[in-house]
């Protein structure tokens, strides 16, 4: 058996976390840590967890985290980077749901994080968990940065035509809508239920954090820079992302034949028939990433339509994915829940 811990396991994407992976068949938690909350026990904080989860959550000192085959960070941002070093030297696998490692640049990194990084050398070592795209580096690796919600949904839309060379990369936009769970669990006023109901708007245009992390994984899969813009809105879902995305043909293809043959042998990438529109309700609770590709009046503007469970395949989801291919273990054990509805 896998011995897993989490570290920062109060939050929406902790308890997901859990749910996932108390129903894992190859994987023990042996350790679960909350310094506010150290001493209760996960099931009175989360009843949904009641008979399945026996623990108690500890302090990070207190667990035996240094006993763990893995540990998953679901941490706010800069939290993992203090312990990363320790938990490697001790043979400890490393999956960190935050963006500590996402970013190669350090100085990009702190520009957008405002803050400065406590283990430089470890970003080149870690390895982005997008399985689509590095399937064989992660199975390899010790250190893996999962990566963010919005950024799995855009990346995972615009990867076929990118790899092909078919569109225009200096012009590229991604209209995405997350629900609010995809803010955290922490109190704040905008994601009070009678501020974010009822309601729909645009965020952090001027600039997020997930635009240098798209950005980057897009570059890379060009073999140039390119260009995006990124509008971030937020719903009135507790769970959910969906990521419109708009780019233009520089040659022409088959658009549906191109979706359909590179993501093929994906378990969890389902490419819709021509002219569907998915959405967010379909992938709910589950590890699964819906696409459906469109060509608006045969002109020479593509828009995919790209919907994620943004706590699942955006972040927990992915994070087991991740750690089935660390181990060695079929990629979706554990990871065959269908989708909830209504």
């Amino acid at each position: 058996m896998i011995k897993a811990g989490i570290v920062g396991g109060t939050g929406y994407t902790g308890v997901e976390l859990l749910r996932l992976l108390c129903q894992h068949p190859e994987v023990e938690i042996t350790a679960i840590t909350s310094r506010k909350e150290a001493g209760m026990p996960v099931a009175d904080m989360f009843p949904s967890l009641r008979g399945r989860v026996g623990l108690a959550f500890a302090t990070p000192e207190a667990a035996a985290l240094r006993e763990c085959d893995v540990v998953f960070f679901a941490t706010p941002n800069g939290v993992a980077m203090q312990q990363t070093r320790e938990l490697l030297d001790a043979g400890v696998k490393l999956i960190d749901l935050a963006a500590d490692f996402r970013i190669t640049d350090i100085a990009e990194w702190s520009k957008w994080y405002g803050m400065e990084h406590a283990c430089p050398d470890l970003v080149a070592e870690a390895v982005y968990g997008l399985p689509e795209i590095n399937r064989d580096r992660i199975k390899g690796a010790r250190l893996v940065a999962n990566p963010g919600c919005y950024p799995t949904a855009v990346q995972l839309g615009f990867l076929p035509l990118v790899e092909a060379g078919v569109v225009d990369t200096t012009w590229m936009v991604a209209d995405c809508k997350s629900g609010v769970s995809g803010a955290g669990r922490k109190a704040e006023v905008h994601t009070l239920f009678a501020e974010a109901t009822d309601t729909f708007k645009a965020y952090a245009v001027p600039g997020h954090r997930h635009w240098p992390e798209i950005r980057q994984g897009l570059s890379r899969m060009a073999g140039h820079e390119v260009g995006l813009t990124f509008v971030p809105h937020l719903t009135p879902l507790i769970r959910g992302i969906h990521a419109t995305l708009y780019c233009r043909l520089t040659r022409d293809v088959d658009l549906q034949a191109l979706f359909e043959e590179r993501y093929s042998s994906e378990y969890f990438v389902d490419v819709l028939p021509p002219k569907s529109h998915p959405e967010t309700r379909s992938v709910r609770a589950s590890n699964l990433c819906r696409i459906a590709v469109h060509r608006p009046q045969g002109g020479d503007t593509v828009v995919v339509l790209s919907v994620i469970d943004n706590l699942v395949k955006g972040a927990a989801g992915q994070a087991v994915q991740n750690m089935n291919l660390l181990f060695g273990l079929a990629e979706s054990l554990g990871l065959t829940q269908l989708p909830i509805a209504p």
